[in-house]
């Protein structure tokens, strides 16, 4: 697997992806939230050059949205983390953290220089590690949980794969199509992703 093929594959993902029914009003009343913050998020664009609303869906996938925990993994930013990647920490804030997990933590998100919908999706799936991809063969659920995309198969901790788990929280993918239709400056243009204040 290539990051490039990758791409390719995440890409005809979304254009096939619908989201799911039954999880429909879930996905826009996170996405709703998400965009209520978007002030919030554009400052740690500014910061880190990662588009805020890549920002955010990573925030309610690591930590539920709670601006008490770190984007890294979760844990609370005020302390030394405990998960991977461990030792972060303590920060002085929650913008603090993200920066810190963005541009000194693998896979160093902040150095993307490919925001088009396939770059973008690749830099998630990053993000929370390529196991799905490269061990499995199937589509991450980090994006696509919530999607016709994803039926099973999650790691339920670091390291260990459930083929019959379901992951019931919401994908980045289906977030990110559920914000769109809430905030029309997110465009995902062929090399570039413009996010506009």
């Amino acid at each position: 697997m290539t990051t490039t093929s990758l791409e390719t594959d995440n890409t005809e993902r979304w254009h096939a992806m619908a989201i799911l029914p039954h999880y429909a009003p879930l996905f826009a009343h996170v996405a709703n939230e998400l965009v209520a913050n978007k002030a919030r998020y554009l400052q740690t664009q500014v910061d880190t050059r990662v588009p805020w609303a890549i920002v955010a869906v990573i925030h309610e996938r690591e930590a539920s949205q709670s601006w008490a925990a770190n984007l890294a993994q979760g844990d609370p930013w005020d302390r030394p983390s405990i998960h991977v990647p461990r030792g972060r920490g303590p920060f002085h804030s929650w913008e603090a953290a993200a920066c810190d997990a963005l541009l000194k933590c693998p896979p160093y998100t902040g150095q993307n220089d490919d925001w088009s919908i396939g770059g973008a999706l690749v830099a998630l799936e990053e993000y929370n590690g390529l196991g799905y991809e490269k061990y499995h063969h199937m589509a991450s659920p980090y994006l696509w949980a919530g999607t016709s995309q994803y039926t099973r198969g999650k790691y339920v901790a670091d390291g260990h794969f459930d083929p019959e788990a379901v992951d019931h929280q919401l994908g980045c993918a289906g977030l990110l199509r559920a914000m769109m239709a809430l905030d029309d400056t997110i465009t995902f243009a062929s090399t570039t992703t413009t996010t506009e204040t």
